[in-house]
C-alpha cells in the first residue's frame, strides 16, 4: 500500500486530530499549516514535521493535502492565484477538503486545482473531535471516481464508514443537509426540555419518555443531559452551527423550497452570536428555552 506524504492545513481540533490519527498509522506528515502560527508549531513539533509558515511549503513538501478551513473566504484564500497558495507547484497533488464550506466554495477550488495540474475531492465529516482522533469519522466524498478510489485506502484510515456521493459539490449539499436537520433536532429538543422545565417535570424522565417516542433523535443521546446541567464545552460550536443551516437556507432560497424551520433555527443560534455564546457547543441553545435562563 503507498502510504503517501500527507499536509494539513487548518489544524484546529478537527484538523490536529484527524493529523495524529494518520500519523499514529503509519503515515508520514510533512508539514501542517494554520493561520494560528502557534497551533501549527506546537503540532509540528509533537508530530516531528514542518511547521510551514506559507501554503506553498505545505505543497511542495507533501502530495496528499487534507484542508479543514473556517469558511468560504479561508477556501478561496487558499486556492487563490497568489504565489504562496496551495496551486502553487500543484501539479500531481491531490487535495482532500474537509470543511464545511458552501457547494460553490467547493467547486471553485476544485476547479482552480484543476488548473493548476491536482485533483481534489470533497470529504464532508459527519462526526466530532472524538471520531477524528479515532479514525471513525463518517465521510461523504465527492469527486471523481478514480480519485476516490485511489484515495478510498488514506480515507478508510480516517472513517468507520465512507461513501462516494458523485461530484464534489453534492458532499457539501449533503453535509449542509445533515447539519440543517441535525441543528433544527437541537433546537427543537432544547424548546421541550426548556418547556418541561418550566412545566416541574423530572428532566430525567422527561428524556426517558422521548427516547422511547417520537421524540428520540441522535441529539437526545448527544445533547440532552448537556442542555439539563449547561455543560455546553464545545465539539460543534453554535456559531459553526448558524453558519451551516445559513448554508442550508441558502440553498433552498436557490432551490425555490420553503424551510421555515431551518431559518428560525439559523436565527436561535445567531441570537446566541449575538448574546456572544457563539463558542459554547450547540447545545448551548438551551441558554434560550429553560426558564431563569437568557431570554
Amino acid at each position: 500500500m503507498i502510504k503517501h506524504v500527507i499536509g494539513f492545513v487548518g489544524v484546529g481540533r478537527m484538523g490536529a486530530n484527524m493529523a495524529r490519527r494518520l500519523a499514529d498509522s503509519g503515515y508520514r506528515i510533512g508539514a501542517v499549516y494554520d493561520p494560528n502560527q502557534d497551533a501549527a508549531a506546537s503540532l509540528a513539533e509533537e508530530l516531528g514535521c514542518l511547521a510551514a509558515v506559507t501554503l506553498s511549503q505545505v505543497t511542495v513538501a507533501c502530495d496528499v493535502i487534507f484542508t479543514v478551513v473556517t469558511d468560504d473566504e479561508a477556501m478561496r484564500r487558499i486556492f487563490s492565484d497568489n504565489p504562496q497558495s496551495l496551486l502553487a507547484g500543484a501539479a500531481g497533488r491531490t487535495f482532500i477538503n474537509c470543511a464545511t464550506v458552501s457547494p460553490a466554495a467547493h467547486e471553485a477550488a476544485a476547479e482552480a486545482a484543476a488548473r493548476a495540474g491536482a485533483e481534489t475531492l470533497a470529504a464532508s465529516m459527519a462526526s466530532s473531535i472524538p471520531q477524528a482522533r479515532q479514525g471513525t469519522l463518517y465521510l461523504m466524498v465527492g469527486g471523481k471516481t478514480e480519485v476516490f478510489e485511489r484515495m478510498k485506502p488514506l480515507l478508510a484510515d480516517l472513517s468507520a464508514s465512507l461513501r462516494h456521493v458523485g461530484p464534489v459539490g453534492h458532499a457539501a449539499k449533503i453535509k449542509a443537509l445533515v447539519n440543517m436537520v441535525m441543528n433544527i433536532n437541537t433546537a427543537g429538543l432544547a424548546e421541550g426540555l426548556g418547556l418541561g422545565a418550566a412545566l416541574g417535570i423530572d428532566l430525567q424522565l422527561l428524556k426517558e419518555v422521548f427516547s422511547q417516542t417520537g421524540a428520540n433523535s441522535r441529539v437526545l443521546e448527544t445533547d440532552g443531559d448537556d442542555m439539563i446541567t449547561r455543560e455546553h464545552d464545545c465539539y460543534f460550536s453554535a456559531e459553526h452551527a448558524a453558519k451551516d443551516s445559513g448554508i442550508a437556507n441558502a440553498m433552498a432560497t436557490e432551490a425555490g423550497v420553503n424551510v421555515p424551520l431551518s431559518l428560525a433555527t439559523e436565527s436561535q443560534y445567531r441570537k446566541m452570536i449575538m448574546a456572544k455564546l457563539g463558542g459554547l457547543d450547540k447545545s448551548g441553545i438551551a441558554e434560550l428555552t429553560f426558564p431563569g435562563r437568557i431570554t
